[in-house]
């Protein structure tokens, strides 16, 4: 087995370790409004959803190799709000043009061909073939050096009509396949999936219900 020492390990050999092994990361496009009123659009691998009451998203913006924030960072600061588009193949290629670091007046959503559609309750714009698009307010930001965690509360989500089933509680996964990111320029999506389900014997476990190990093993 190797080891190796965060403590003491360049945080580029972090970032690669980290990223190697924790995946595939759920794919943020997240829309945020500039100072001068135009629509910024920026990808990001390190977000997920943490918790359902209350809705909490969370995003981890890093600053520019000079130290400055990103655009997205600052209009989020300025705005406390935000919008989390998802990604599937029919926005990738789109989803990686917005990653190209722009001028601030830049509208990159437009620049990458995608259309998009006013927000209900928040000032910014979300792509309007996202699968998913979630509403946010800022939390709160926890700042680091050279990283923000940046904590948004859903406030209201729009969910492409075809996504779903028929009775509107559960994607469709012949229809949603989300795309993640691996490691480096590597993507994977979701387009194999099964169910893996807990065995009948695990109800009298959850129940609090002392087995002998020689059934647990039976």
């Amino acid at each position: 087995m190797m080891e190796y020492d965060f403590t003491t390990l360049p945080p580029q050999d972090r970032y690669r370790l980290l990223t190697n092994f924790v995946g595939p990361r759920p794919i943020a496009l997240v829309t945020t409004r500039s100072e001068g009123g135009h629509l910024n659009g920026a990808p990001m691998s390190f977000f997920n959803v943490f918790s359902q009451d209350p809705p909490i998203v969370i995003l981890g913006i890093q600053t520019r190799a000079d130290g400055t924030e990103k655009d997205t960072l600052r209009n989020i600061r300025r705005t406390g709000e935000f919008c989390v588009n998802m990604v599937d193949m029919e926005l990738a290629e789109g989803m990686v043009l917005c990653g190209v670091n722009f001028a601030p007046d830049v509208d990159e959503p437009s620049f990458a061909g995608m259309d998009t559609a006013p927000c209900r309750q928040v000032d910014t714009r979300f792509i309007a073939r996202t699968p998913c698009a979630m509403e946010c307010r800022v939390e709160r930001i926890i700042d680091f050096p050279r990283r923000a965690i940046v904590l948004g509360e859903v406030v209201d989500m729009t969910v492409r009509d075809d996504c779903l089933d028929a009775q509107g509680r559960y994607v469709d996964p012949s229809v949603y396949q989300p795309i993640a990111r691996l490691h480096a320029d590597n993507y994977i999506v979701a387009d194999r999936q099964f169910e893996l389900k807990k065995p009948d014997a695990a109800t009298a476990w959850e129940s609090g219900v002392a087995m002998p190990l020689k059934e647990r093993a039976e």
